[in-house]
Parts: C-alpha cells; sequence; structure tokens
C-alpha cells in the first residue's frame, strides 16, 4: 500500500520527530556472533545490540519530542530458523510491534535507535508509506544487506534492504505500508559483502558508492540524490561503515571504509540539500560496556 504525501508537509515545515528505541538484537546470525563476539559468553553477546540501544539512548542529547520504547523479548522464543530466517518468529513479532508502536504517533520524521540493522525496515517503510516516491533512502552501511531466505547467510539483519525494496520473505512484505523502489535507494560506503547476495545489487538496480567514490567529496552522492528527485530522505548509519583502522564500533571489524569525518560531511552535506525525514543508529556494540557488566556481575547490592 502506498499512501500520497500529506500536503502539509512542505519542507519547510518541521512536523514532530518520534524517537524510537527499537534494542533488538535477534537478527543477528548466529554464526556471526559466536565468530565476532567471541570474548563473552555467546547469550550475552548476541544481546549486546540491546546494550547498544540502551547506551546510544543515555549518551544522545535529550529529545524534546515523543519517545517510544518498541517491546522486544530478551529471553529465547522464537529463535528457531523458519523459511530460511533465524528468529523469524520473534523479528516478525517485533516488527509489527514498532510499525504498531509508530502508527500511534504518526510522526512526521522518526530517530531509530538501534539494535542490528533490521530496525530500519519499521521506520523506513511507514515513512515510504507518508512520503510516497518524495523519499529517497541512503543506506551507509560496508554491506549491502540485500539477502533473502534463500541466502547462505540466514540473520534478518542482512535482508533488510530486500525487504524495504519489496524482497524476501512474504510473511515480513505483508506488515509493510509501503515498499521503496530500489532505483531511490543508495547503498553508501559498500565494501564488504558475500557473493551470494551481491548479484542482486544489480538485480534490482539499487545504486553504490564505494568508500573510494566519496573520500575526497560528497558530491557523487548529491548528483545521484539530485536525480532522484526526492526532496525527503531516511538515513541508515551503521556503525561498521566507520574504517575499522579509525575505531572499531560495531560487530566486526571492517578495515578500509569511511572515516568518521567524511560520515559527519556526507550526512552534513545531504541534509543542507534534503530534508531528513528518517535517521537510524545500527548495529553499535559497546563493548567496553559489556565487559564492565561482566565485572559487575556478582558484585554486593547491585541487584538488590
Amino acid at each position: 500500500m502506498m499512501h500520497t504525501t500529506n500536503p502539509s508537509d512542505t519542507i519547510n515545515e518541521k512536523p514532530p520527530t518520534l524517537r524510537l528505541c527499537f534494542p533488538q538484537w535477534q537478527g543477528a546470525g548466529v554464526e556471526s556472533i559466536r565468530s565476532l563476539f567471541s570474548e563473552v559468553p555467546f547469550e550475552e553477546a548476541r544481546r549486546g545490540y540491546a546494550v547498544g540501544a540502551a547506551v546510544l539512548n543515555a549518551v544522545l542529547p535529550e529529545h524534546n519530542g515523543p519517545t517510544a520504547l518498541v517491546p522486544v523479548s530478551s529471553g529465547t522464543s522464537g529463535l528457531g530458523k523458519q523459511d530460511g530466517i533465524e528468529a523469524k518468529e520473534a523479528v516478525i513479532a517485533q516488527l509489527a510491534a514498532a510499525l504498531e508502536t509508530i502508527g500511534r504517533h504518526s510522526p512526521g520524521r522518526i530517530l531509530t535507535l538501534g539494535g542490528e540493522c533490521s530496525v530500519s525496515v519499521a521506520p523506513f517503510s511507514w515513512l515510504a508509506g507518508r512520503y510516497g516516491n518524495d523519499l529517497a533512502v541512503l543506506w551507509i552501511d560496508s554491506h549491502p544487506d540485500v539477502g533473502t531466505p534463500a541466502s547462505r547467510y540466514s540473520g534478518y539483519h542482512a535482508m533488510a534492504v530486500a525487504a524495504l525494496t519489496g524482497h524476501g520473505d512474504p510473511d515480513v512484505l505483508r506488515l509493510l505500508p509501503a515498499t521503496i523502489d530500489p532505483n531511490r535507494v543508495a547503498l553508501v560506503g559498500l565494501h564488504s559483502w558475500t557473493e551470494d547476495d551481491f548479484p542482486n545489487i544489480d538485480r534490482w538496480e539499487i545504486r553504490s558508492f564505494r568508500p573510494d567514490d566519496l573520500h575526497r567529496s560528497s558530491q557523487p552522492l548529491l548528483d545521484w540524490l539530485k536525480a532522484s528527485g526526492c526532496s525527503r530522505v531516511a538515513i541508515h548509519f551503521d556503525v561498521d561503515v566507520v574504517d575499522s583502522n579509525e575505531i572499531i564500533f560495531g560487530l566486526g571489524a571492517e578495515p578500509d571504509g569511511l572515516m568518521s569525518n567524511e560520515v559527519q560531511r556526507l550526512v552534513a552535506d545531504v541534509s543542507a540539500v534534503a530534508d531528513v525525514v528518517g535517521l537510524t543508529i545500527a548495529e553499535f556494540i559497546p563493548r567496553q560496556v559489556i565487559r564492565l557488566q561482566q565485572v559487575l556481575r556478582n558484585f554486593p547490592l547491585i541487584s538488590s
């Protein structure tokens, strides 16, 4: 279903921004957690995304608008693999809860604090329903996230762009208010992928920009955005796009990405020419915080 743009939402007006705290962790595949975050017990490592969402909400400036928390299970129910998706039951239930939460507020803008990458599916789909063909998506990420249930890797977070562009599991797609034409999606900072998924980028005609395309200037991306004809943008920022030679924010080390100041420049340049109506911060794993939790676990008075 595609809604038309609300005539009252002009680029000069600023409808309320919903801060959506979405600590979903179930979309990350078991194999990646085991291999990339082995220094803490697995059951705690896989929930590190929820810790990341809590830290983001704590350290960002105070929000003047509405804030909502998507209910995310911390238990072990719904984690089995179904139809090629790990934890399908959990992520489907939480996708529905996120859409219901957003719908209650009917925001003009959404800041989403995740959680793994699939937390963008609900807010970006909702915004696509509100703004229609006037919405472009910039997916700033080392990875393309264009996997499907047929992919070798079954973590749902690697399927987020596929779902948003109308590809993938029918149970997911049935929940979405709208999908986004792939020609209005740009993969920004792409330099890491699995070979079985990568052909989907060309097949679906999604534009991609490698770090080398953007180190010196944002202009290639700005030219693409201008050609799209869209005045509104939703930005997904996966922290692993930042070159791990500078700092490791995400689950795994991804060298040769964008530098942090380059990401800042890209977002600032886009914000200067378009109305940013969606922003997601995803895949943050605060390793020191999680390790500190381990140290403090049995201290007196902590749980009393």
